[in-house]
């Protein structure tokens, strides 16, 4: 870690105006560091309020991370003052549920590309350049259990999920010389206002028994600190659903997802 004038290293973490991202935040507050947090909504103020409450300097950024405009603003403000990034948590991500091909609106899906996949090479690319220049840091993608397994009606959420979970593992081995460690974060259903906002709350998925972020957080922070590739969070449920995604074909793990995120599915 880069020790600075302020004894801290820094981090930054976007999506952190709740819910996995805001108890990653807090996990790196807890642990010594000055913070950079960002999400589109002005709830980062607050946040950013709260996490200040470990002593550290908290600099909340709001911005679309869905544009460009967004992750180059963001990127130009965390960096601005020449404090290096010790570790980058980059957490922002959306989903969007429905039937694709009949229902789903074409520009929300095309938001979850630009958010969980574009903005996470861009972001990527941008702290990585630096860190491997440095020949220090810490990258953390969050990427989901949704990634082993075809996901109907998430059709497009599962797969930027999946490029996730590739992209980091990829990018890991590319820098395994380097002195950056990257590393990927897969919760399952976890407490959050994701099923609200994908509008799959009527489902058994939007139903079900969820995580407790803050315990996914500590999981995904403790897995970054130790330098490991990949960490399948929460409940041992998803542990076991990532083990028998290596051994079942694509269409019986399509078809398992179905049951669990056809709308309506939830009454049944």
């Amino acid at each position: 870690m880069t020790k600075t004038s302020t004894g801290r290293p820094l981090a930054l973490v976007t999506g952190a105006s709740s819910g996995i991202g805001y108890e990653l935040a807090n996990q790196f507050a807890h642990h010594g560091y000055d913070l950079v947090i960002a999400a589109e909504d002005d709830g980062i103020i607050q946040a950013a309020r709260e996490l200040q409450a470990d002593g550290g300097r908290v600099q909340p950024i709001q911005a679309d991370l869905s544009t460009a405009h967004g992750v180059e603003r963001l990127y130009a403000a965390a960096t601005g003052d020449g404090r290096p990034l010790d570790a980058v948590a980059i957490n922002a991500g959306v989903g969007v549920g429905g039937d694709f091909a009949r229902d789903a609106d074409l520009d929300a899906q095309l938001r979850v590309v630009d958010l969980n996949v574009r903005s996470t090479v861009h972001l990527a690319k941008r702290v990585s350049a630096d860190m491997a220049n440095r020949g220090t840091g810490r990258i953390l993608i969050t990427s989901s259990i949704a990634a082993t397994a075809p996901g109907p009606f998430e059709a497009v959420y599962a797969a930027s999920k999946a490029f996730g979970l590739s992209f980091a593992e990829a990018l890991r081995n590319e820098l395994k010389d380097s002195g950056v460690t990257v590393t990927a974060l897969m919760p399952g259903p976890t407490d959050t206002n994701f099923f609200e906002r994908a509008g799959i709350q009527d489902t058994k998925l939007g139903q079900a028994k969820k995580d407790d972020p803050a315990q996914v957080a500590k999981e995904g922070f403790e897995a970054l600190m130790a330098g490991k590739d990949k960490v399948v969070a929460g409940s041992g449920k998803n542990a076991m659903q990532a083990a028998a995604a290596h051994v079942l074909p694509d269409t019986a793990k399509a078809e398992m997802h179905r049951k669990q995120s056809e709308p309506g599915s939830g009454g049944s």
